[in-house]
């Protein structure tokens, strides 16, 4: 017949893993892990765990080239080691050790309890990483104790008196400080129990004095709490205080402050708690305008707003870690900026990209038109086009930021969106131009005609040194029998700068006729 763990004969009861006889397995918690060595230069050994007195069922693997060890301290404080140089079973401060060495391999098991405490640690004995891996049941040996009751609140007329609870040591059995039962989540502090004491009627009363239901006539203890402080922090999260005591009133309505342990039949109320945990107003940047130039370094803008963690345009940002609302920058189409405002050297057919590339129109607070940069010629030779963009912006000067408007918000002319360019002559084809190819260039470009002109400019050396001649040009040319002439020398030229040009530039079919003069009037000498 079988016998239970409570000695009675056909009992089935058994031990829970803490050893405890019909248990429930509250007394005990499962600890399980794993430790990877890290081998270093300086250190040899290292600390795989510490199981404490008490613990049940151990079992530890080690896998790689290190092996174990152990060290142990009795509750007297006395030290040893044992190097576990040798496989087998064997006692070790009375507990029962099972330990299995295998060429990559080391088995470790203790039934338990152990009557001391045990150190496993691991010595480094080859070039390779060990693991090792632990499994026990850990006794809780700092559990909740409930006190006696504490003295009556009254001597007589009836009062009430209370239990506590207390972090009770098994080990020593002592008490000790709260915070190891706090260290167990298993641990559940008893609650107080209350009960009313000394009914006895005082002598004062004569012995008539009525016996009342005690939470009438003597109102319980109870947590009182001054207000909370100011926050510490106005956002991005602070804490606040206040004074949490234990008062009591007497029959009369007189409140005084009493021992603690009197309201701890309720829970204390918190004297620190968190406050403004929103974020703290931060500076939030848009996005850069345009640059105020279409070619070379201009400016750009910004808005920079603060924000409250609600989205909300605020105070409170410093003016510290604003960022900046205005930098320079660089449109990478080069500027080109003539003397006069039109090109000295530009020959056909830059002069008009050249005219066109200056630096771009500002925006203003008034409406206006905006060109973008030229794109590149669409050809690589002879005639091709360009396009660009042209917007109707304002600036904002509030926010300083640039917004598009519609284009019939502008007034005045319109820059054009599209040109004629020319990327040279292609291969095989003449550099001379015709004036219905520069036509074709550059377009109704009045101003281009008027720049470029034919002139007169001098004449010829007279063709004989003497004798004289002439020729004049009437409706016809008609010459005279002498041959000694001068011929009018016709040039295109630059008005501006009245430099000669190529004559490319000037409209040949405004060439001025040819000029001839007599010259060397004079008679020869006689042969």
């Amino acid at each position: 017949q079988i016998v239970g763990c409570d000695h009675q004969l056909g009992s089935a009861v058994k031990e829970d893993n803490c050893g405890v006889c019909n248990g429930d397995g509250s007394t005990c918690r499962l600890v399980r892990g794993q430790y990877k060595s890290q081998l270093s230069a300086s250190k040899l050994d290292d600390t795989v765990v510490a199981i404490p007195y008490g613990s049940r069922q151990i079992r530890l693997v080690l896998k790689g080239p290190d092996h174990l060890y152990l060290e142990t301290k009795t509750l007297q404080g006395v030290k040893s080691e044992n190097s576990l140089s040798t496989a087998g079973s064997f006692l070790v401060e009375n507990s029962s050790i099972d330990f299995q060495k295998f060429p990559d391999k080391e088995i470790l098991r203790i039934s338990g309890p152990l009557t001391a405490d045990f150190t496993i640690k691991i010595h480094y004995a080859g070039a390779a990483d060990s693991s090792v891996q632990f499994i026990f049941y850990q006794p809780i040996i700092h559990r909740w104790r409930e006190t006696d009751f504490f003295p009556c609140s009254a001597s007589c007329g009836g009062g009430y008196q209370l239990t506590s609870a207390e972090c009770f040591d098994l080990r020593s059995n002592r008490v000790v400080a709260d915070q190891y039962c706090h260290y167990y989540p298993e641990n559940i502090k008893p609650k107080p129990k209350l009960q009313e004491c000394n009914l006895d009627p005082c002598p004062a009363s004569d012995g008539y004095k009525q016996i009342m239901p005690y939470d009438l006539y003597h109102p319980l203890p109870r947590w009182e709490s001054t207000p909370w402080t100011a926050c510490s922090s106005s956002c991005g999260g602070g804490i606040q205080s206040r004074s949490v005591s234990c008062v009591e009133e007497d029959i009369q309505g007189h409140i005084s402050p009493v021992e603690e342990w009197k309201c701890m039949y309720t829970p204390k109320m918190p004297i620190v708690q968190p406050c403004n945990i929103f974020d703290c107003p931060k500076w939030l940047a848009q996005e850069w305008s345009p640059c105020t130039v279409t070619c070379g370094q201009g400016l750009r803008y910004r808005v920079v707003l603060c924000i409250d963690h609600r989205g909300m345009h605020t105070g409170g940002c410093s003016t510290k870690t604003k960022p900046h609302i205005k930098e320079e920058c660089v449109v990478p189409t080069p500027c080109y900026k003539p003397k006069e405002k039109l090109p000295v050297e530009a020959k056909l057919p830059w002069y008009k990209q050249a005219q066109e590339l200056e630096e771009g129109t500002a925006v203003s607070e008034e409406p206006s038109f905006i060109p973008e940069a030229w794109s590149a010629c669409s050809v690589t030779c002879g005639v091709g086009s360009q396009m660009r963009l042209v917007k109707c912006q304002v600036l904002l000067s509030f926010s300083q930021s640039v917004a598009d408007l519609p284009i019939d918000e502008c007034e005045g002319p319109k820059p054009a969106s599209q040109r004629a360019c020319y990327s040279g002559p292609c291969s095989g084809e003449a550099t001379e131009h015709t004036p219905e190819e520069t036509q074709l260039w550059y377009g109704s470009l009045q101003e281009f005609d008027e720049l470029y002109d034919w002139e007169y400019e001098g004449f010829t050396e007279c063709s004989e040194s003497c004798g004289g001649g002439k020729c004049k040009m009437f409706l016809c040319w008609i010459c005279f029998p002498s041959s000694s002439v001068q011929e009018a020398v016709v040039t295109c030229l630059n008005k501006q700068t009245r430099e000669i040009a190529d004559e490319t530039l000037c409209v040949s079919s405004r060439r001025p006729s040819q000029l001839l003069k007599s010259c060397s009037l004079d008679p020869c000498p006689p042969r």
